[in-house]
């Protein structure tokens, strides 16, 4: 496509200029690979249960990063001081038991990895590891195991990507509804163990909502419960040990979840208001009555203009035509004002009747504060935007622009300093950390709930003339974060904790906690067979 703003918007923006160019490597260099540990008894027993292993340089490099800002550099730039031995690609929950018992008889180092799409260091290796590394990939384990049409379930195995679950359950005229910003690559098993949220969530539910029964293969034995029944009051429920484990207990094998029937009807809808605060308060009041539809997320300016700088060419002059005239209706007209405005976008599924009636309740609200209906194309471009972003940033690499985004859940009354005081914070650490060029500094209001919301930031900066742009980015995202915790915010919403977040989690759950998260660790792997140094 061709997007005739978007240029112009980058060199405004960042001060970048399509003259510089940084390029990446072309290929991996097979010789600044660490070379395969791997213990000979170990091979020869893994020969013999015929699962499929590989300790080719690109398999074992491939598995050996998210997509952190700070690993994409590497992969560009260098190469990990430390990545996984052997690649395993375990086909059933049996061959999973059977890896697990390998590694316990051998004591190796077990590394979990579903899509690969992390954003937290949940996959990169510990340094210090001196143990074979097995990274265990899931994707080979990928079924659907069995769809109950009468209990509207479905076991599913935890290798599965997002768009092929979506994409076989629709087949049978069904859908999970969970949409995460990754689901084109991100797997069923790292939603639970991250504790994933979608952004379809009000209706379908975030992971713990959907998940009905996790099987999960730990050094101790596999942990599951005797039945698969919606609800059961038999102590803390075990599946809160499995969900947000990021790995360090064991691997889900197989997952049961709800599903429901594929929605007859999907509408997408946006609406402008003159400023974030009209926006945030909007939003507020359709959480209070519970009336949000499928996805409600709100822009703030700069997200708003960032979007905008996307739009592709129109393919029509009448079509030009008919965008100056809102343009005009909205600015001029309206008296809003373009360097201040925000727009949230919508998207109501269900029956036809039922989402032309909630999508009446949602605009009728949306007056009062002040918002105007902007359209249908808006908003499925808002929405698409999401998916957009995460390609976008390997295109600001090549022009010397890092960027990251970064997640919090806070209660609604904080939710407009937090906003506020994080992006300033953003943009002073740039100053005082020698970025010569401003930042973009930018967030959205994503999900919302009765008592708060997620809130999404993104920042990115041009890094010419620092010479170590990543200690740098990772100083300034150090200070946001540290100012999100100050603001009343918490330390991650969906993303999870990795090894990026965990030098805060005392202050977040507490001393004794803590305790209790390493009690369950030294139980159930007392040799830290599952060594990944996540969380704890």
């Amino acid at each position: 496509m061709v997007l005739p703003t978007f240029k112009e918007w980058i060199e405004k923006t960042f001060g970048a200029s399509l003259e510089h160019k940084t390029t990446s490597r072309a290929s991996l260099n097979v010789n600044d690979v660490p070379p395969s540990i791997v213990n000979e008894e170990f091979l020869q027993d893994l020969r013999a249960t015929k699962i499929s292993y590989s300790q080719d340089a690109e398999d074992r490099v491939f598995r050996a990063h998210g997509h952190c800002l700070h690993e994409i550099f590497v992969l560009r730039e260098g190469m990990f001081k430390r990545i996984p031995d052997i690649v395993v690609w375990p086909v059933c929950h049996e061959d999973v038991v059977k890896i697990v018992e390998l590694a316990c008889k051998h004591n190796l180092c077990i590394i979990p990895f579903g899509g690969g799409t992390s954003v937290s260091s949940a996959l990169e290796c510990p340094e210090e590891e001196k143990r074979t590394i097995i990274s265990l990939d899931t994707s080979q384990m990928n079924r659907i195991l069995w769809i109950d049409e009468k209990n509207l379930t479905a076991c599913v195995e935890a290798g599965i990507v997002g768009q092929d679950l979506e994409k076989q359950l629709a087949e049978s005229g069904f859908c999970t509804g969970h949409e995460p910003d990754s689901m084109e690559f991100s797997s069923l098993g790292g939603w639970v163990a991250t504790r994933a949220s979608g952004m379809k969530k009000n209706i379908y539910g975030n992971i713990e909502d959907l998940v009905i029964h996790v099987k999960m293969v730990t050094p101790r034995g596999i942990v599951e419960k005797n039945c698969q029944v919606p609800r059961m009051s038999t102590g803390p429920d075990i599946h809160h040990f499995i969900m947000g484990s990021e790995g360090i207990l064991g691997v889900v094998t197989e997952v049961t979840i709800k599903i429901r029937p594929v929605p007859e009807y999907q509408k997408y809808g946006s609406v402008v208001f003159p400023n974030f605060e009209r926006g945030v308060a909007c939003l507020r009041e359709v959480a209070k009555q519970r009336c949000a539809p499928a996805s409600i997320r709100l822009v703030d300016n700069a997200q708003f203009q960032f979007g905008h700088a996307l739009k592709p060419q129109v393919a029509s002059i009448f079509t030009s035509f008919l965008d100056g005239l809102k343009k005009f209706y909205i600015t001029k007209f309206k008296g809003f004002d373009p360097n201040i405005l925000c727009v949230a976008t919508l998207l109501f599924e269900g029956d036809r009747e039922k989402v032309l009636q909630h999508e009446k309740q949602v605009y009728d609200i949306a007056t009062k504060f002040g918002g105007l209906a902007a359209g249908e194309d808006n908003g499925q471009r808002g929405y698409m935007l999401t998916f957009v972003i995460a390609y976008l940033r390997d295109l600001g690499l090549d022009y010397y622009v890092i960027g990251e985004s970064f997640e919090t859940s806070v209660p609604w009354d904080r939710v407009l300093d937090l906003c506020r005081n994080v992006k300033e914070r953003i943009v002073r650490e740039c100053k005082e950390k020698g970025v010569q060029f401003a930042p973009l500094s930018t967030c959205r209001v994503t999900q919302t709930y009765d008592a708060g919301a997620c809130v999404y930031f993104y920042f990115a900066f041009n890094y010419r003339g620092i010479s170590d742009p990543i200690h740098v980015y990772e100083q300034i995202e150090r200070a946001a974060r540290e100012e999100i915790l100050a603001n009343g915010g918490s330390l991650s919403h969906h993303h999870g904790v990795g090894k990026l977040r965990k030098r805060w989690m005392k202050e977040s759950i507490s001393d004794v906690g803590l305790g209790m998260l390493r009690s369950v660790k030294e139980y159930v792997d007392p040799n830290n067979i599952f060594g990944n140094k996540n969380l704890l």
